[in-house]
């Protein structure tokens, strides 16, 4: 284990080497099958006959739901590091190696839909009035400050707030449901199909995200005594934000 800003070992030359068979390893070795798509390689040159034939109101719709996606894969890209340190800190190794392919991944998530923003709708203006009040307290406050407080508190409680904020609300209910209900409406437009590639993409990237979500929880629950109780309380805390961002969009 490490103290301060040291280490005294490293768990791979340790009689314990990996646990290959753990929920972390298994979802790496598919992050390295599935993982590897490359947002620059993605066919956007049929988008942009389809976005200048679309009208004033189905491309403002278009803008308001990829601006909310393009600000919320920023935030779980910036707001993720806290956790990895603190599971890092702890000597869980199996779950610090999959949590460099998960930030990776949603580093690309970040890209993607920038280069849609920037080569397909030429939307280079501030996009921020897109956002509303229920998205703004949730991602912009309530997701950076319960990751940023594991920077002075790694407890277990504390963990189970972060990842209640970040893999059951942000990712399991708000990124699955928006993701799913974006994709069947353009599989059924039959139009866009640069962007519903990534769409697909970014969702077979999430699916793993949120077993490991799962899996973390879990485990934080069983470490603490008091753990079902922090994580239905931060439910109950964050529930009428999630609900509202869907009833003000």
């Amino acid at each position: 284990m490490s103290a301060g800003s040291t280490r005294d070992r490293y768990s791979t030359i340790s009689g314990r080497g990996l646990d290959w068979d753990s929920v972390p390893m298994r979802l790496f070795q598919k992050a390295k099958r599935l993982g590897v798509w490359d947002p620059q390689a993605l066919d956007f040159s049929a988008d942009g006959a389809d976005w200048t034939g679309f009208d004033g109101v189905e491309q403002d719709f278009l803008l308001r739901t990829l601006a909310l996606f393009q600000a919320g894969e920023e935030g779980v890209t910036s707001d993720l590091l806290p956790l990895i340190m603190a599971v890092a800190g702890e000597g869980r190794i199996e779950e610090e190696i999959y949590l460099t392919s998960f930030l990776w991944e949603e580093a690309k998530h970040v890209e993607f839909f920038r280069r849609w923003l920037d080569q397909v709708a030429i939307a280079r203006g501030d996009l921020g009035h897109f956002l509303t009040s229920s998205y703004r307290q949730l991602f912009l406050v309530e997701l950076p400050s319960s990751l940023n407080a594991l920077k002075s508190d790694q407890s277990v409680e504390a963990q189970i707030r972060a990842s209640v904020t970040y893999n059951m609300i942000i990712e399991g209910v708000l990124a699955e449901t928006g993701y799913h209900g974006f994709r069947q409406s353009l599989e059924a437009n039959g139009k866009l199909p640069g962007l519903l590639s990534g769409i697909r993409l970014i969702a077979r990237d999430e699916s793993r995200h949120i077993r490991y979500g799962v899996f973390l929880l879990d485990r934080l629950i069983n470490d603490s005594r008091d753990g079902s109780d922090v994580m239905t309380q931060r439910m109950s805390e964050l529930w009428g934000l999630a609900m509202g961002m869907i009833s003000e969009f």
